[in-house]
């Protein structure tokens, strides 16, 4: 593909994300949010950034290296105050998964069926992870590569997310009837590493903020019933944003699915931001006009649109998301969910373009 003519990004200022995290007011121009892409190379190639990553024999510090280049690159030149990186060595282990070919490759996926533990004995042999052993260093190296007014945002996969990639979808649901003590062990465990986890990236200078990938829920309703939400997930939800909190930033929470009967308990927790919208299921528009006195919303370009709109009409579309959600800030522009592989490059672009355009929200 050639490379395209562009308008220029003015420099990072985390200050703009910040503002509308923390609802005091407007900044210059809406500030742009993913909770990531999946289309960095296609993108790069596409504004003549694209370097191509040294071999795999290459030494680590080298691909490292090269890796944060290049999505720093991509995230300034498209307007973004922020980079995401992370620690090394947090996470959940599943079994081995079922695996396609899709367009990216193979990829692994998730039947209901699927699951790691099943029982108290295969949760006392599970690795859990040694937070003693999490290597944070990545967050102080990646400080050489960013550019004056950036931050980083480092995530964690959720709490019900990771309970359920374990027990399974069909697991949890007969075990919050059948061991109910296993199924709070497991919360337990998780929620409290995660609690860590991100407690500890929060007190770093280089981080502006911290995320939590947490979806709860589907088209129609939760995942699993409010009432088991309320028992198990919000409690670790309150004292993650506690832990972030406590170290002076804030916490976003991207939950995808219909959160409507739980939206009250989302800000209850203390959530300064919530992403992750879909027109079906409500508009980030109406969102806005219900939640935005109390939560700051991201993103909201519904998924669907963004991919069958031609490019007239998603500029179209981002204007009339600009002046309806931008006016007294809390909200920042981006997709209803991520940016996914499936995402036309030329319509992703648009949006940003048209979105960099926009005067003082």
């Amino acid at each position: 593909m050639a490379a395209r003519k562009r308008d220029v990004a003015g420099p990072p200022d985390f200050g703009r994300l910040e503002k509308v995290l923390r609802r005091e007011g407007e900044p210059d121009r809406a500030p742009f949010y993913e909770l990531f892409s999946n289309i960095q190379p296609e993108v790069l190639r596409a504004l003549g950034l694209f370097e191509e990553p040294p071999p795999a024999e290459a030494p680590a510090a080298e691909r490292e290296a090269h890796a944060w280049r290049q999505h720093i690159a991509y995230q300034a030149a498209l307007g973004y105050d922020y980079a995401n990186c992370g620690a090394y060595g947090f996470g959940f282990p599943q079994s081995e998964l079922p695996r396609a070919m899709t367009t990216e490759g193979e990829r692994s996926y998730h039947l209901a069926s699927s699951r790691t533990i099943a029982s108290r004995a295969d949760f006392e042999r599970y690795p859990w992870p040694d937070m003693a052993k999490v290597d944070y260093s990545p967050l102080e190296r990646i400080k050489a590569f960013l550019p004056d007014g950036m931050k980083v945002i480092p995530g964690s996969s959720g709490v019900l997310e990771n309970v359920m990639w374990l027990l399974g979808y069909e697991g949890i649901s007969y075990l919050l009837y059948e061991d109910e003590a296993l199924v709070r062990d497991m919360f337990d465990t998780i929620g409290s590493r995660i609690t860590e986890y991100l407690g500890k990236v929060a007190t770093l200078d280089v981080v502006g903020a911290v995320q939590l990938g947490d979806d709860l829920g589907f088209r129609t309703q939760t995942l699993i019933s409010p009432a088991a939400l309320r028992e198990y997930v919000f409690p670790w939800h309150k004292r993650i944003v506690e832990a972030v909190h406590a170290a002076g930033k804030p916490a976003i929470l991207h939950a995808c699915g219909n959160v409507s009967e739980v939206m009250e308990d989302i800000i209850a927790c203390g959530w300064d931001a919530k992403h992750s919208f879909e027109d079906a299921i409500e508009p980030v528009w109406e969102a806005k006009a219900r939640w935005g006195d109390r939560i700051t919303l991201l993103g909201g370009f519904d998924m669907d649109k963004l991919c069958r709109m031609s490019i007239r009409e998603v500029r179209r579309h981002t204007r009339f998301l600009i002046e309806r959600c931008a006016p007294g800030g809390g909200w920042a522009l981006g997709t209803g969910n991520s940016v996914a592989n499936y995402v036309p490059v030329g319509s992703f672009l648009a949006m940003l373009e048209e979105g960099r355009r926009g005067e003082s929200c």
